[in-house]
């Protein structure tokens, strides 16, 4: 009792202390925490985010109408995010850890069947002039629509192509480097060699290795703030912006249905396994307040169709087929957009069945402090070639310290 007691009275006089100070903190948006080292030989920017997601979906009845299929309110993402440099500004490193229920999801025995926590974790050396090494766990430079990140997306979710066709995070080695053709013509390349099962995966390396390869040109320079990977114009770019870009990705005896991402493909004998090929071409343009992105993905594999010893079927394919995503948006002086998406998707339905996918969305978001502070709201029509077709409304607010 007496021991309850002066826990009590110990927080209750901290607390009264810390009222007492003022706690220097950085301006919104800028991270929670700025630590420098007392030698200036290291520095640390710790950071929060904060998405509360609301959806309402409805789908085709027997009779062809459309019927609520339910609603859902959730934490769709809860992050930490550490960064910095150790020992000299040339070699940084950055941590995300994520806390949700999704960012969580899609344990396995291969990552020992735990909760996935890291997201981020690796370290970025600039070893010589525009060459820079980047060691651990994080996207690979695969479609425009991953790269840029969920804390800076246009529209509340990313497209059906990029649930389709994504290569997203893995383990591994990246080489970066960028170069001038003239003094505004920007080249910049990357070149990644990972395990090629996604990330997280810690017990053992199941097929061959991954090897990934993007470039993007960028004629008119660099994008205000290198804002290329970041949707909406917010920036109000004076001059036009642009970059194109293309990327191949290269999965070595692949064990999933998506390259690194989807389900493992079993046999009787144990994984199946094939080469698998993902192609991404890519476009960014912004100016005075209007956007452009626009991608084409596709997907192809040595045998899409996974097979028992004995040569039946198991059941498991590869996604393989094409997509075509198209967004647009204008950001209004007082920081409201309008923006609209199309996007289209065609797997192979000799292998995996599925009808041609289309997909309408219109979103609207307010900037209330540039990505950091917004609130978005879309609706997405979808419908299948002679299948179903479907409605999915979303608001969603995000909050970045």
């Amino acid at each position: 009792m007496c021991f309850r007691i002066f826990t009590v009275l110990f927080f209750v006089v901290g607390l009264n202390t810390l009222e007492a100070q003022e706690i220097k903190a950085p301006s919104f948006g800028k991270g929670i925490l700025n630590i420098v080292g007392q030698d200036s030989t290291w520095t640390m920017k710790a950071s929060a985010r904060l998405q509360f997601l609301g959806i309402g979906q409805w789908g085709e009845n027997e009779d062809g109408n459309l019927a609520s299929v339910g609603s859902n309110f959730l934490v769709r993402r809860a992050r930490l995010k550490f960064s910095g440099f150790a020992y000299s500004p040339k070699f940084k490193y950055k941590v995300e850890l994520g806390l949700s229920n999704r960012d969580l999801s899609g344990g396995s025995e291969f990552t020992h069947d735990a909760p996935r926590y890291i997201l981020d974790a690796y370290v970025m050396w600039n070893f010589y002039e525009n060459f820079e090494l980047w060691i651990g766990q994080t996207k690979l430079p695969g479609n425009i629509e991953r790269i840029v990140s969920s804390a800076n997306m246009q529209m509340v979710d990313r497209s059906l192509l990029n649930s389709r066709f994504t290569i997203d995070r893995d383990m591994g080695m990246q080489l970066r480097h960028k170069f001038n053709v003239s003094e505004n013509f920007i080249v910049k390349e990357a070149l990644a060699i990972s395990q090629g099962e996604g990330r997280n995966v810690s017990k053992g390396n199941l097929g061959g290795y991954q090897y990934t390869a993007r470039i993007d040109f960028l004629p008119f320079g660099n994008f205000t703030g290198n804002t290329e990977f970041v949707g909406a114009d917010l920036k109000r770019e004076k001059k036009p912006k642009l970059m194109i870009g293309a990327a191949y990705d290269f999965n070595n005896n692949a064990v999933k249905t998506r390259s690194n991402q989807g389900d493992y493909m079993y046999t009787d004998t144990g994984f199946y396994e094939t080469d698998i090929k993902t192609l991404f071409v890519n476009a960014m343009f912004k100016y005075n307040g209007f956007s452009f992105m626009g991608e084409y993905a596709g997907r192809n594999a040595g045998d899409a169709i996974a097979k028992n010893n004995d040569g039946t079927v198991t059941g498991d394919i590869v996604q393989v087929g094409n997509g075509l995503n198209l967004m647009s948006g204008y950001v209004f002086k007082n920081n409201w957009e309008l923006s609209g998406r199309y996007t289209f998707v065609d797997l192979d339905k000799d292998i995996t069945g599925r009808n041609k996918e289309l997909q309408y969305t219109l979103g609207v978001s307010k900037y209330i402090v540039g990505h950091k502070l917004k609130v978005q709201t879309d609706a997405t029509y979808l419908s299948e070639v002679d299948g179903p077709e479907g409605l999915i409304c979303r608001l969603q607010l995000e909050v970045h310290f």
